[in-house]
């Protein structure tokens, strides 16, 4: 079979709108299926993380596709009733690091032509004192009409507008054309085809990156610039030519084992860094915590060049060691502020915040993670902003982004690169330079309903504050009086104005400016945002409520929020519609790709580059040792044993099941044998037994267990991964079937380069091709034509289940199945995968 790659696109726009921050951006494209015989044609985009898709259609033979918003559960059930009846189906939730892809494949008859429309909103932040618009465009061919359009409207009036793209060459440069005016700038990029080319004889393209435009407005030094429009009101807070107010910051740094290597170098540079940035007024202190903490100094220091100098030495010989005690440096760095303010060692009205810094959770401590959070909350009591920097995929950001919330800070993820120093450092200098603490705003009572938040802790500079909300009667609006209230450097401050009570028309004269009610949908974003924060903080009561309204906004306004899917229903013929899923993943979720194997022996591997799985089984007798993981840069190796019912129906099949596990970490002496019955661990000599009717929780210095009984165990290998085992429990009077384990790995990404086994092999990714699906055998579970490895293989759409949530039902997963024990997707055959012992590491 060959691919037929006929596939043209004739033209994209990207076309952006930006009215008072809130920015509207429709993505078109259209393609045409040149070829003579039906294909599918794929869009794909990339959208910022902090945008929210509103609508999505395509258009096909004249007849219009559009998604619809639904409920997050509602739409997965619906998805889970396309895919288990043989339907098509796809969930889109990739993301990476300010982005997420969206993407839909579709059928196109001979040519015929397909027009994709996306539509995305978002209320750009200003950072560092400009908002940035960031526009990825990887269309991957020529186009015959390429264009990127961007229009501003801001009535304070711009101050500057920077566009650029990381692509542009000098000879592209001209093509980025700019008109600024007062309240308005026009940015516009329409490279032709020949301008897109690599050479002069290329098909290759150079539009491949990122187009940034980047402005900030005028402000003056008073109470801000307040916009009404059709009753809704926002309120743009960020005066200028404010002094900064001194600070006194303790960090509070992981040195545990996991931070071992790169993740302790780039802390150590960065906040050498950091430090030697510090104003010599500010005072600090350092905390560095594992199993327990160690405090530099007993008392804060101020920052004088000496005291910078020792803390900068003393940073560079920080070194790793044992496990993660989280909650004992946190208190402790709230004693020393609190003393530091009762001894009236520091100057008055200074900021006090705690930088707390870990690439994994507390694990060390006999408090749950709940308990963890009230303690400091507790003891905080909103006095001290508490920020927390999660190094890493393995980091606990749930719980990190919860503890910041309940201290009137907030939560950034750290990716694991070479550019991490410069990613903490960035962070840092947004929050180094407090202009304005206990920020209020008092609008007049009885004037105004469904305000957002009116309370700040600080405002940094560079940055702005929102605040938005609807006005009871537009006839008061000439008597909308605002307060506002601070502390600022040296004293109190306090401003009081009238807002600008302009008529729309007035405001906004030109209407291509404009996208309709923008103010009501900027009051929307910002109060779903603001909502789902509320969600993970406080009583149950009020955790439900503010999910329940988050959920309602985000239907009304057709917003795609992590608590609402986009449901669209692809044409394909006249017997079934096909469909896919647009999910928004949370911070929390991303980054938590898993590969697996559970059943008999079911292995799955998810590939979100692909938006997409694939599974196979592996069927041999029982007893069998199959290699899952080898890794011989970290060390690591863990073997499977199967096992067969008890016994068999005569004339039908063995089931077989992993019964054993065999993990080995070399460098460690390490030997865990994990079994239906009991847990055995093996350390450098050292021996221990544990139950699965045990709950227990093990700390070693380099392996920590977590036992839950009757149903999993946590293994976490200092400086390396983690891995759980799912125990499933079976009658145990049943006649045929036994008790058998499930196998996950919960941050694979980990493992060197050089790892393989049967499920190792997979762990840094695979590139495959799918073809339109045909008729198979079951005529409801569609075939079709796999590309990989250099393969081409019949598969079947199918699905099977993750047990990680729900032990006892699972969750259903599509994939992609490979027949023949995963022949082709394989390297090599399954049996090249058989070992003679569990703890046989070749």
């Amino acid at each position: 079979m060959t691919r037929i790659l006929k596939i043209e696109v004739q033209s994209m726009k990207v076309d952006c709108k930006v009215t008072s921050r809130f920015a509207h951006t429709v993505m078109t494209t259209k393609a045409l299926n040149k070829a003579n015989v039906s294909q599918e044609v794929s869009f794909e985009v990339e959208l910022p993380k902090t945008s929210f898709i509103t609508n999505f259609s395509m258009s096909i033979d004249g007849k219009t596709y559009t998604g619809v918003v639904k409920e997050k559960e509602q739409a997965k059930q619906q998805y889970q009733k396309a895919v288990s009846s043989g339907q098509t189906a796809g969930l889109v939730k990739a993301s990476g690091r300010k982005m997420e892809k969206f993407s839909v494949t579709v059928n196109v008859a001979a040519d015929s032509s397909v027009i994709f429309i996306l539509t995305h909103e978002e209320l750009l932040e200003r950072h560092f004192g400009k908002y940035e618009l960031m526009i990825r465009v990887k269309p991957k061919q020529l186009i015959q009409h390429f264009e990127i359009v961007a229009d501003i409207y801001e009535p304070q009036g711009i101050a500057f507008v920077e566009a650029y793209g990381t692509f542009i060459t000098n000879e592209l440069l001209p093509l980025v054309e700019k008109t600024v005016t007062d309240k308005k700038a026009h940015v516009s990029f329409s490279p032709t085809l020949d301008q897109q080319r690599k050479c002069t004889e290329c098909d290759g393209t150079l539009i491949d990156g990122d187009f940034f435009i980047k402005y900030d407005v005028n402000r003056a030094h008073d109470i801000g610039d307040i916009q009404i429009v059709n009753g809704y009101f926002v309120h743009f807070f960020a005066p200028a030519n404010l002094p900064r107010v001194p600070k006194m910051v303790v960090f509070v740094i992981d040195n545990s084992y996991s931070m071992v290597g790169n993740k302790m170098a780039q802390t150590k540079e960065a906040l050498v860094t950091i430090l030697g940035e510090l104003p010599e007024e500010d005072y600090f202190a350092i905390i560095v915590f594992s199993t327990t903490f160690v405090v530099w100094r007993p008392h804060l220091s101020k920052a004088t060049p000496e005291n910078v100098k020792a803390a900068q030495e003393y940073v560079k010989t920080i070194e790793v060691i044992a496990g993660t005690e989280l909650h004992d440096a946190v208190m402790h760095g709230v004693k020393m502020l609190y003393e530091e303010q009762r001894n009236n060692t520091a100057p008055k009205n200074m900021v006090l915040m705690i930088i707390l810094l870990t690439d994994g959770e507390p694990n060390t401590y006999p408090r749950t993670l709940p308990e963890i959070q009230e303690n400091i909350r507790h003891t905080i009591d909103g006095n001290i902003t508490l920020f927390s920097l999660a190094f890493g995929n393995d980091a606990n950001y749930g719980f990190l982004d919860t503890l910041s919330k309940q201290n009137n800070g907030l939560v950034r993820r750290i990716y694991e690169d070479s550019d991490a120093p410069l990613q903490l450092k960035g962070f840092y200098e947004e929050v180094s330079s407090p202009l304005l603490s206990d920020v209020q705003f008092h609008y007049p009572d009885n004037t105004v309903n469904s305000l957002t938040r009116s309370h700040f802790k600080q405002l940094f500079n560079g940055s702005e504050i929102m605040v938005a909300g609807r006005l009871n009667d537009l006839n008061e609006i000439d008597n909308f009086a605002i307060e506002v209230f601070a502390q600022g450097f040296e004293n109190n401050f306090e401003l009081k104005g009238q807002a600008n009570t302009q008529k729309w028309e007035t405001i906004f004269p030109d209407e291509e400016y404009i996208f309709g009610d923008f103010t009501e949908r900027l009051w929307a974003y910002l109060t779903i945002q603001e909502l789902l924060d509320k969600k993970d903080k406080g009583t149950p009561e009020e955790k439900g409520n503010a999910t329940d309204e988050a959920l309602r906004l985000s239907l009304k306004y057709n917003f795609v929020t992590p608590l609402t899917s986009m449901v669209v229903t692809k044409p394909e013929d006249e017997t079934k519609n096909d469909m896919f899923i647009a999910d928004k993943l949370t911070e929390e979720e991303r980054g938590k790709v898993q590969k697996y194997v559970d059943g008999d022996p079911h292995f799955i591997i998810e590939l979100p580059d692909q938006n997409d799985a694939l599974c196979f089984n592996i069927d041999d007798k029982p007893g069998t040792i199959f290699n899952l993981v080898r890794d011989p840069l970290t060390g690591i190796v863990v073997n499977g044993q199967t096992i067969g019912d008890k016994k068999v129906i005569p004339g039908n099949k063995m089931h077989t099941y992993f019964g054993r596990f065999g993990i080995i970490h070399e460098k460690f002496g390490i030997r865990l044998m994990v079994s239906t019955k009991e847990i055995l661990v093996s350390e450098k000599g050292k021996q221990a037994k544990f139950f699965w009717t045990d709950t227990a929780t093990v700390k070693g210095p380099n392996m920590d267990l977590q036992v839950v009984k009757d149903r999993s165990l946590t293994v976490t290998l200092r400086n390396s991964v983690k891995f759980l085992i799912i125990l499933h429990k079976v009658w145990q009077k049943h006649p045929y079937h036994q008790d058998y384990l499930g196998f996950y790995t919960l941050d694979s990404h980990l493992f060197s380069s050089n790892v393989h086994g049967l499920l190792g092999q997979f762990y840094h990714g695979l590139e495959f091709e799918v073809s339109e699906p045909f008729p198979g055998k079951d005529p409801n579970k569609p075939d079709a034509i796999m590309f990989v490895k250099e393969h081409e293989l019949v598969v079947t759409r199918g699905w099977q289940k993750d047990f990680r949530q729900d032990v006892k039902n699972g969750e259903k997963v599509p994939c992609w199945f490979i027949h023949n024990n995963g022949t082709g997707l394989l390297d090599g055959v399954h049996t090249d995968y058989i070992v003679s012992g569990l703890f046989k590491t070749i």
